[in-house]
């Protein structure tokens, strides 16, 4: 049965306790289905009644404005995990397996279950907050290796056409950090299509991966071949990869913070024994049972991990911009939207070189602020509204910029504040 709360009935969870971020105003309406049919139910009423519509998974990847939004927002409450018969799928090589997720999932969640069941290709994206069905609207990606790799196809409901359907992966469109449906509610960078904004034409309803039979994997990125004392290229179990992936995550504030699962608007999103990889046992027990009426747990607080994970996309310049920029500024082969060769730059290196460093305020008592170990985060320290983080990213836009005649374009989706 759907969970429904509304501002007739019980107070909705605000997008401030759905978020990583932890900002954004009420809702109007939430609701949780529990099937698919209920979760198309949800979708083609909001948009029958003309409504805003917020799909939202773990809300990492979201930046909502501090005033209410006076539309629907949904969180796909299924969490289905299934490998196909292979008898089914003859055509696929005897080395791989196709597993099939449903949207609500959440990712890490889906690739430690990958990793529990011998499957390799998506380790190198642990600790990467949200879910599996954010993650091919946003092709995730990190530590050489991106969703849009092991994606078979993608099962959708078609908010225009009112049909369900599958897309492939060439019909995905993936890029760097975007897809078709992503594409569908962007007029321009950051600027919001009329028809389709915050949620994508396509609403995700499931996923079918192809990985590998194979409880190793090859070592892809310097960073982990460090972490793990081994050379890059070099064959290392599935779950040791992912552990280093966590601990180089962990060291720049990029993993959330797990408590926020012990909150009531967030209880039964994720796998409780995955919680291990950040907390023990015994110390979870311990935070659950200080977690007061509010809902507020009583321990200290990580704010580093209260972001939206890298605010920023590196961009990707065409060889007369990067040309441009100072000699020792990253630079690395990459493909333009049109197609067209072109050069990708570090936007942290950007923010950084600008003078934003680790920490910066636009204030001393400035409740948003850049991560303390990471340039690319933009956090919540405290008791911050969207209106912090606004005033934050804007000046770090405006001072890049000024700097190195770039504009930066916020990786997030952004409801209701405007970062063009």
């Amino acid at each position: 049965m759907t969970r429904q709360t509304d501002s007739q009935n019980q107070p909705t969870p605000t997008l401030a306790q759905l978020t990583t971020i932890g900002v954004g105003g009420a809702a109007d309406r939430f609701v949780e289905p529990q099937s698919e049919e209920e979760f198309i139910d949800a979708v083609r009423d909001a948009d029958t009644a003309g409504l805003p519509l917020l799909v939202i998974g773990g809300g990492s990847n979201l930046l909502v404005a501090d005033e209410p939004f006076h539309g629907v927002v949904v969180r796909d409450a299924r969490r289905g995990i299934s490998v196909l018969d292979d008898d089914a799928h003859a055509d696929v090589d005897a080395g791989t397996v196709a597993v099939v997720a449903q949207a609500g999932v959440n990712w890490d969640d889906f690739v430690a279950s990958c990793i529990d069941s011998g499957f390799s290709g998506i380790e190198g994206l642990s600790g990467v907050p949200g879910s599996v069905g954010a993650s091919v609207v946003q092709n995730i990606g990190a530590y050489g290796q991106e969703v849009a790799s092991c994606v078979s196809s993608v099962r959708v409901f078609d908010r225009e056409n009112q049909r369900i359907c599958q897309l492939d992966r060439d019909e995905m469109h993936f890029g760097y950090r975007s897809s078709a449906l992503k594409s569908s509610m962007y007029a321009a960078p950051a600027t919001p299509a009329g028809s389709y904004f915050p949620t994508p034409r396509y609403v995700v309803l499931a996923v079918t991966f192809t990985l590998q039979r194979s409880e190793t994997d090859e070592v892809a990125f310097d960073q982990l071949a460090k972490a793990l004392d081994v050379e890059v290229g070099e064959q290392m179990p599935n779950s040791d990869i992912r552990q280093a992936v966590l601990k180089v995550r962990a060291a720049k504030g990029m993993l959330e913070d797990p408590s926020r699962y012990l909150l009531p608007s967030m209880r039964g999103c994720k796998n409780f024994h995955t919680f291990a990889d950040a907390f023990s046992a015994n110390e979870l027990a311990s935070r659950e049972s200080s977690t007061n009426a509010s809902g507020e747990a009583g321990f200290p607080v990580d704010f580093d991990r209260h972001s939206c994970g890298s605010f920023f996309m590196n961009p990707i310049l065409t060889k007369q911009q990067a040309a441009k920029l100072p000699p020792e500024a990253p630079q690395f082969k990459a493909s333009l939207p049109s197609g067209e060769a072109g050069i990708k730059t570090s936007a942290a290196w950007l923010i950084d070189h600008a003078g934003f460093h680790k920490g910066y305020k636009v204030r001393p008592d400035a409740k948003a602020g850049l991560s303390t170990l990471h340039t690319l985060a933009l956090t919540n320290r405290g008791g911050a509204h969207a209106s912090d983080v606004e005033e934050l990213a804007q000046t770090i836009q405006n001072g890049v910029e000024d700097q190195f005649g770039i504009r930066l374009v916020p990786e997030p989706v952004v409801v209701g504040v405007d970062l063009r």
